[in-house]
């Protein structure tokens, strides 16, 4: 009788790719997918710890599967239960105590043992924790990938050894470490026959790169994306999270000769304001950010950039502030993400004075109006533009598909669903804040007959 795993994922695009990796791990032993906890024997919550009361938010899923749990235990039935990820990295203690009926905690560096702890679990009624930093690579022990989409998702990079005052990926991820080249351009090709046109690389730092080389010392994350784009049927490339510290000229270079990396960058400042970068440790300065940005568009004049932006980090004052909004008024974002500062526990920032919540959310305000009102421009000026679309599934209506543009933009067509996976010409005809809609050329040119 065939067992069911549910997996219900929080937070990043890694915790994405560790959740599938996760159920590669366990098909062989006979778990199929379950598309809600209520029909599975394993639930595996991969929690995150970036956003704010992320614990909290783990605990209060918890009481709602104590209760599912309870009920298949009277009907002599049995649900293992396991909190992987970041939260069980950072509080494994914590939910042991608060949340007994937990069968399995561990961290993001030991999923790779999921089997052998359910084995565990089973064998001594629950309660195994393991949130260890391995000295083996997960990733030796993980399953060769073989299902995939449209597009992708390729880890390449883990852990950070940045230690900005904010963030507990340090802590939780563990130190930087790259994956061997020829490893990750293996996956690759397995992802690509698999039915693949695009692949994000990723990592907590991904840019920080710095993996084996096939054959003798260490390629960066532009070695690496020229590598990648020789592996046939690979069309486009893209590659989240970047620091702006480890930038170098080997991926600026890449920028301007691999036509597979996308135009689209996702490169986090965090604050337009020397001294609050500064109080962050990030390494880098607002005229560092904006000079590597310049050398950017000087290597592609079409790319567009997404950032993340904190306000009301401990001591910002209303000229810091200023100093963020100017910074995006120069620089121009087409997509960014921004959060009210919250502290992370265990982390420098969070034993600091903290600002008022109203001013916090004040400045959030303003700095979102600001950042939407850039999102819009750079949507509405692709109105009338022709642009390469990669179509990735059926939309909400009958006979739409959407994909992604070059920068990342969601594009609603009507095209036929053997079209899927397919990189076609759309005429843009109008937006949304999120959104563009547009028409197949070839489509656009028969409605004119």
């Amino acid at each position: 009788m065939r067992k069911r795993l549910f997996i219900k994922t929080y937070g990043c695009q890694m915790n994405v790719y560790d959740s599938a990796r996760m159920a590669e791990l366990m098909a062989p032993l006979g778990y199929a997918r379950a598309e809600t906890p209520d029909d599975a024997d394993l639930v595996v919550l991969n929690t995150c710890h970036i956003r704010e009361k992320a614990a909290e938010k783990v605990f209060s899923e918890l009481g709602g599967i104590r209760l599912l749990k309870r009920a298949k235990e009277r009907q002599g039935e049995r649900m293992l239960v396991a909190v992987a990820g970041c939260v069980a990295q950072a509080q494994g203690q914590e939910i042991i105590r608060r949340a007994p009926f937990v069968d399995m905690v561990f961290g993001p560096q030991t999923y790779h043992r999921l089997p052998e702890l359910v084995a565990r679990a089973t064998r001594e009624g629950g309660g195994v924790l393991d949130t260890s930093f391995p000295a083996e690579p997960k990733f030796d022990y993980l399953p060769e990938t073989a299902a995939a989409g449209v597009t992708a998702l390729l880890s390449i990079q883990e852990g950070c050894d940045k230690f900005c005052t904010f963030c507990v990926v340090p802590y939780t991820r563990g130190a930087e470490f790259s994956r061997p080249a020829a490893q990750v351009i293996a996956e690759a090709e397995r992802i690509v026959a698999a039915g693949a046109r695009e692949i994000t690389l990723l990592g907590q730092n991904v840019n920080a790169y710095h993996g084996i080389a096939p054959e003798r010392g260490e390629w960066g994350l532009g070695d690496l994306l020229r590598a990648l784009a020789g592996v046939p049927g690979l069309e486009r490339l893209r590659y989240t999270t970047s620091h702006p510290r480890d930038v170098d000229d080997g991926l600026i270079a890449a920028h301007h000769d691999v036509e597979q990396v996308m135009p689209f960058l996702h490169l986090p400042v965090q604050s337009g304001s020397d001294r609050i970068l500064a109080a962050m440790n990030r390494s880098h300065t607002a005229g560092d950010y904006c000079r590597t940005v310049e050398k950017l568009r000087q290597a592609r004049p079409d790319l567009a950039l997404s950032s993340d932006f904190i306000v009301g980090y401990p001591g910002e004052s209303d000229l810091d502030f200023r100093a963020t909004l100017d910074l995006v008024a120069e620089i121009g974002f087409a997509q960014s993400f921004s959060f009210k500062y919250s502290p992370r526990p265990g982390t420098p920032a969070a034993s600091e004075k903290q600002l008022p919540e109203a001013v916090k959310a004040d400045r959030l305000t303003e700095l979102q109006a600001l950042l939407q009102r850039q999102q819009r421009g750079f949507n509405a000026a692709a109105i009338g533009a022709t642009m390469p679309v990669l179509l990735e599934k059926p939309g909400r209506h009958d006979g739409q598909l959407v994909g992604r543009s070059p920068y990342l933009q969601p594009v609603h067509a009507d095209a036929a669903p053997e079209m899927i996976g397919k990189i076609v010409q759309v005429h843009i005809t109008a937006m949304t804040s999120n959104s563009l809609f547009g028409v197949v050329v070839g489509k656009r040119d028969e409605a004119a007959l």
